[in-house]
């Protein structure tokens, strides 16, 4: 009977029951599934497998570039964007038809699934996001060799202002992978739908292509761990705080490390666990027309901050912000050099961006956000 979330016959590989077993008792379902605990039980590969993995997975073709890549969706789009299910999810036959070498096109078959929540919903966009499996022979040698399944960012709406959401989410991954090579890489694609059976195009849009959660734990030398409820003192300190002192830098508050929400954790052999946070529409970088504050944290616009991160020693606040000061320019750079960025977000993000770099030059402020004033004295979020 696994009362706690944990058994003994795992105590010895997961080193976890003590962690869970408190937070467990404040709820009645358990934290943690059996298929879970066998996963995190599994042997580790050696040193050498694991670089091998770590080197073969931060070579992924699709996201050695920044530019966005053309491609051709066919599918049948108009039982797709009716298929709104959060249960039992239906796979729909489609193909990829993008740049090849030599001026060729690869075309490749894939299924299509929906995902998603809040953009899942009718009511939230007309068109829905999108998962996408390849077939691992087919795929070999093209742009999207070694890819198994990858999430598509949709447009949402055919609104431009929803084309351009894409466009600002896309270089929030950029100016976290600047940061952090442990995080979630990006691409985006200038997507050509077309409906099954038909020849015209029903639209061109930009979305947004995310990396594999397995292949940003190979890059990170571990593994993908589905623990909800850890504590703040269950996780490295360093990253958990680079990830919440970025989360502050662009306005965001949609996560929670406790229910798993927009964070994934990645361990490694040392049983040393990551934050590794995504999904950031919600934030005020980006400032989406749909973005409402979570009255919780009582703000009235999501453009302004809290930090939801533990509070620290101004010593160790002071060295992990000296990383967000060594990049300051080429965090700011990135809303230059994208051509697709219209120019009146351009100066808003920027304006944005420095009032956040500002703030680190006042000891006062950095104490009042990170040190005793703002930062979470709970154990999570």
């Amino acid at each position: 009977m696994m009362t706690t979330g944990c058994t003994r016959r795992f105590a010895w590989a997961l080193g976890l029951c003590a962690l869970t077993a408190p937070l467990l008792a404040q709820t009645k379902e358990p934290a943690v599934k059996p298929a879970v605990l066998l996963k995190l039980a599994e042997p580790w590969p050696d040193a050498e497998v694991l670089r091998a993995r770590r080197v073969e997975a931060e070579g992924r073709r699709l996201f050695a570039d920044a530019e966005a890549v053309p491609l051709t969706l066919t599918a049948d789009f108009k039982s797709i964007n009716k298929d709104r299910r959060t249960e039992e999810k239906q796979d729909y036959e489609g193909t990829v038809a993008v740049p090849g070498a030599n001026g060729a096109t690869d075309t490749l078959h894939v299924k299509l699934r929906t995902r998603g929540h809040f953009r899942l919903r009718s009511s939230s966009c007309s068109f829905v996001p999108l998962r996408l499996e390849f077939a691992k022979d087919e795929a070999k040698g093209t742009l999207f060799d070694a890819q198994k399944t990858l999430k598509l960012v949709t447009h949402c709406r055919n609104d431009r202002d929803y084309e351009q959401y894409t466009v600002r989410e896309s270089l929030v991954y950029r100016a976290l992978n600047i940061l952090t090579t442990s995080s979630f890489r990006a691409r985006l694609a200038r997507v050509t739908y077309v409906q099954t059976g038909e020849a015209k195009p029903t639209a061109t849009k930009l979305g947004l292509f995310l990396e594999d959660d397995d292949d940003v734990a190979r890059r990170m030398e571990g593994r993908i761990m589905e623990m909800p409820r850890l504590l703040f003192k269950d996780v490295d300190q360093q990253k958990l705080m680079l990830d919440m002192m970025f989360e502050y830098m662009i306005g965001n508050t949609d996560f929670s490390m406790y229910m798993l929400h927009n964070i994934r954790l990645v361990r490694t052999p040392s049983r040393v666990v990551y934050t590794v946070p995504y999904d950031w529409d919600l934030s005020g970088l980006i400032n989406t027309a749909y973005a409402i504050p979570d009255r919780a944290f009582m703000i009235k616009t999501v453009k302004e901050r809290v930090y939801r991160g533990p509070c620290a020693p101004l010593e160790q606040v002071e060295a992990v912000l000296a990383k967000f000061k060594e990049h300051r320019t080429d965090i700011l750079g990135l809303y230059e050099s994208n051509p697709d960025l219209d120019q009146n977000y351009r100066r808003e993000a920027k304006d944005y961006l420095e009032e956040f770099f500002r703030g680190l030059d006042r000891k006062g402020d950095v104490k009042r956000t990170f040190v005793d004033g703002q930062c979470s004295t709970k154990p999570t979020m």
